[in-house]
């Protein structure tokens, strides 16, 4: 009996201490410091010693910077969330527009990264109108909820280019998390765009957190579940109900979905089950053999471009 007595304090004690990093963990991944002078790494690009120290510690992650900027005329807009966070977009108009593509970036990222697709929707004849989602750039913020929360950023930017710039055309374009904020903001919010276009989504928050675990060779099971339960019960919602593939049911606009297949944060089977739920009749996965989570603009142009004018129905006599 004292055997197994101990043995079971022992498990509870494991059990506790799990849970305890498990939290703790999830707290370091969704709330970023004001840091600019740390550089912030991904999981690919870490020592052994850094992704060792992560697995036990966190990582410490500074709130993302916006470094490039336009190099056209553009105005800079300020919205304002629910719970009175600035958000900051930048306005970029085109001569005679066709429509409106609003963008929104991934993870870790703002609206500075997303400068080369804007500039090629513009070429199409697209007003553009970029936002850095709260947390990240220059918006307020330090805490994220990998697009759970930010569902509510994306309705905000579709209400300002629909009413206050009177736009009726207007396209969503989002990656990763800035894809999975979208797919949620669409039904949530009843938004009407006319088109939708998805780089690498993720299919549920429990995958994106497993992802990012493959990133540092860890299991993702339990300890994605564990981040995930942890995550949403700090954020103030159930990790395990934020489902993007879910949500894609609802999606009822034409959609371009678009993957890499060496991409490790998102697999082949979230991207298919994403395809597989999405509600539209009119639907098209793009494959980019050898690009991983990255710009597809950017790792493959002339495919990338060839590919959003045909969704778009601009004719080949543009850029």
């Amino acid at each position: 009996m004292k055997v197994l007595k101990r043995i079971g304090w022992i498990c509870l004690s494991l059990f506790v201490l799990l849970n305890i990093i498990g939290a703790f963990h999830a707290y370091k991944f969704t709330h970023f410091y004001p840091d600019n002078t740390h550089a912030n790494k991904r999981p690919e690009q870490m020592s052994t010693w850094e992704k060792t120290r992560m697995i036990l510690f966190g990582i410490r992650i500074s709130k993302p910077v916006v470094k490039n900027f336009p190099d056209v005329p553009y105005e800079t807009i300020a919205l304002h969330t629910s719970g009175h966070l600035k958000l900051e977009g930048w306005w970029i108009p085109a001569t005679q527009p066709r429509g409106t593509v609003i963008l929104f970036h991934g993870y870790m990222g703002n609206k500075g990264a997303q400068l080369s697709e804007a500039a090629y929707f513009r070429a199409l004849g697209y007003n553009t109108f970029l936002l850095d989602f709260r947390a990240h750039g220059n918006s307020d913020g330090f805490t994220t909820s990998i697009g759970f929360k930010e569902a509510e950023d994306v309705w905000l930017a579709y209400d300002f280019v629909h009413r206050q710039k009177a736009q009726q055309h207007i396209i969503l374009w989002g990656m990763s998390m800035g894809a999975a904020a979208i797919l949620k903001a669409v039904p949530e919010y009843q938004l009407q765009p006319e088109k939708i276009i998805l780089e690498s989504p993720f299919a549920t928050l429990t995958d994106a957190v497993k992802g990012r675990m493959r990133a540092v060779h860890l299991p993702g099971t339990p300890l994605a579940q564990l981040l995930t339960f942890w995550g949403g019960m700090e954020l103030g919602f159930s990790g395990f109900d934020y489902a993007p593939e879910a949500y894609a049911q609802k999606i009822k606009a034409p959609v371009l979905l678009c993957w890499g297949k060496q991409d490790t944060r998102v697999i082949e089977a979230e991207t298919q089950a994403i395809y597989q739920h999405l509600g539209s009749p009119d639907k098209t996965l793009l494959i980019f053999p050898d690009a991983g989570h990255e710009s597809f603009c950017q790792h493959d142009p002339q495919k990338w471009q060839t590919a959003i004018r045909h969704f778009l129905g601009v004719a080949t006599s543009q850029p």
